[in-house]
C-alpha cells in the first residue's frame, strides 16, 4: 500500500508515461485504484496518448480471425486464440466484422443490423436501422447480393464513419446504387447523391466470393474497393474519401506487369496491392505515401516454389517486430498463417492453440477509445451472458445438424 501512496502522489505527465505503456486490461483495473487515476485514464487526452503509443511501437496488437465464431490472438506470441462474444444477437449464422479502426469494430448481421464495438473495453453502441430503400418508380428492381461496407476514421471532425453500399439492377440493364454514411457523433445515417457511374463495375461475384466479399480496406482516411475490370472497364481502385464524403480513382503503378488479379491490403496503415499472377507468385505493393503515384514501391515476391505449396490468395498483415522487417506474416488462402522469410524466402507455419480450421483474419489495435460519447463508463449494453451465447451455440449447431446431416 505504501507504494501505492507514492506512486499517487507522482505528477501527472510521470504517470501519464507509465500508463501509456500499459495493456488495455491493465489499465481497465488501475481504474480502480484511485479517483485521480480512474479520470485520468478515463479522459479524451490519455486515449489520444495511449492509442498514439501503441500504433508508434507496434505495442498492443491483436489479430481477429474470423469464421463461424471470432477468436482474437495476441500478434507478439500468436499462441493461443479466445474467443469474442460480439454484441449482436445471432440464433444461427455469423456475425460479420466488416472494418476495424483505432481499437474499434465494425460487425453487421444484415444490412440494417449493425453495432460498432470495442472488445477491448467490451462497449458497443447498435447503429440505428436504416433500411435499405430500392429506387421509386421502377419495377422489378432488385438488389444484387453482396452489400458493399466500409468503417474509418474522420481525422478532420475526429468523427468514425459506417459506410454502407446497396446496388440494384431492374429490366433493360437498369442500374443504381444507394450509399449511405453513419456518424458516431450524431449517431444518424445520411444518404450520398454523387455517385459515380464506375460504382456499377464493382460486382463481379466470382471475385467477391473469392476474396474481399465487398469489405473495404482502410487506408489514408479513405476506404477503398476493387473495380476488377472486365465489362468494358479498367482494373481500378476506388476510395471513398471519409472527410469529404465523395468517391475518387487511385492511380496504380505504371511499372506493374499485367496478366494479374488484384486484391487490397493494409499493412502498417499503408495501403497495399496485391498482384496475383495466375496463382503462380503474388507481387505486394505499398503506397508508402498516400494519394502519390510516384511512392508506390514493389515490397516483395511471393512464389509457389519459394513456399513449397500452391496457393490461392495471399494477404500480407504485419512485420515481424524485428528492426529490419525481415519476416513478414502472410494470411494463405484463408486457412493458414506464415511467416515469411523475405531475405532467405522460405516460410514456417504458424499454428494457434484453440484456432480454427479455416479464417479470414485482419490486425487490429486494443484501444480504450469510447462509443456514443462520454468516458468509458458510457451507457452501452454488456456482452450477452455466457448461457445465452452457448444456447445460440447449440441452436446453430442443431440446425447444420439437422440440415446437413452432420454430427456436431
Amino acid at each position: 500500500m505504501p507504494n501505492l501512496k507514492l506512486g499517487l502522489n507522482f505528477p501527472s505527465d510521470v504517470i501519464t508515461d507509465i500508463l501509456c505503456q500499459l495493456p488495455v486490461k491493465t489499465l481497465l483495473r488501475f481504474r480502480c485504484a484511485s479517483k485521480r487515476w480512474c479520470s485520468q485514464i478515463d479522459s479524451p487526452d490519455f486515449i489520444k496518448i495511449h492509442l498514439s503509443h501503441s500504433l508508434a511501437t507496434k505495442s498492443n496488437l491483436g489479430l481477429l480471425l474470423k469464421n463461424w465464431y471470432l477468436y482474437s490472438v495476441e500478434l507478439d506470441s500468436l499462441r493461443t486464440a479466445t474467443e469474442l462474444n460480439p454484441p449482436l444477437n445471432v440464433i444461427w449464422g455469423v456475425t460479420d466484422v466488416f472494418g476495424s479502426c483505432n481499437g474499434m469494430l465494425a460487425v453487421c448481421n444484415s444490412e440494417e443490423e449493425m453495432a460498432l464495438w470495442n472488445p477491448s473495453t467490451r462497449k458497443h453502441q447498435i447503429l440505428p436501422v436504416m433500411p435499405v430503400e430500392a429506387p421509386k418508380g421502377y419495377v422489378n428492381v432488385k438488389p444484387r447480393r453482396f452489400t458493399f461496407y466500409g468503417f474509418g476514421h474522420d481525422p478532420i471532425s475526429d468523427d468514425y464513419k459506417v459506410v454502407r453500399m446497396v446496388q440494384f439492377v431492374g429490366d433493360n440493364g437498369f442500374f443504381s446504387a444507394e450509399v449511405k454514411v453513419y456518424s458516431l457523433k450524431t449517431n444518424s445515417w445520411r444518404g450520398i447523391k454523387d455517385i459515380p457511374n464506375y460504382i456499377r463495375y464493382l460486382f463481379q461475384l466470382g471475385y467477391l466470393l473469392f476474396y474481399r466479399r465487398g469489405y473495404a480496406a482502410l487506408a489514408g482516411g479513405a476506404l477503398h474497393w476493387v473495380v476488377p475490370g472486365g465489362f468494358g472497364c479498367y482494373c481500378m481502385i476506388v476510395a471513398f474519401d471519409l472527410v469529404a464524403e465523395e468517391f475518387r480513382i487511385v492511380p496504380q503503378p505504371d511499372r506493374v506487369d499485367g496478366g494479374f488479379v488484384m486484391d487490397l491490403g493494409v499493412l502498417e496503415g499503408r495501403l497495399c496491392m496485391i498482384c496475383n499472377y495466375g496463382n503462380d507468385f503474388v507481387d505486394v505493393w505499398l503506397m508508402k505515401e498516400y494519394g502519390l503515384k510516384e511512392s508506390w514501391t514493389k515490397l516483395f515476391k511471393v512464389s509457389q516454389s519459394s513456399l513449397n505449396r500452391d496457393f490461392g490468395q495471399v494477404m500480407p498483415l504485419a512485420y515481424s517486430k524485428s528492426g529490419d522487417k525481415d519476416k513478414v506474416l502472410l494470411e494463405l488462402d484463408k486457412e493458414k498463417l506464415l511467416w515469411y522469410d523475405l531475405r532467405r524466402r522460405r516460410a514456417k507455419t504458424v499454428r494457434i492453440e484453440g484456432a480454427p480450421n479455416s479464417f479470414n483474419a485482419d490486425v487490429y489495435v486494443e484501444s480504450l477509445v469510447p462509443l456514443g460519447g462520454g468516458g468509458l463508463d458510457g451507457k452501452t449494453q454488456q456482452p450477452a451472458p455466457e448461457e445465452k451465447k452457448k444456447s445460440n451455440r447449440k441452436k446453430m449447431d442443431d440446425f447444420l445438424s439437422k440440415g446437413f446431416k452432420l454430427t456436431l
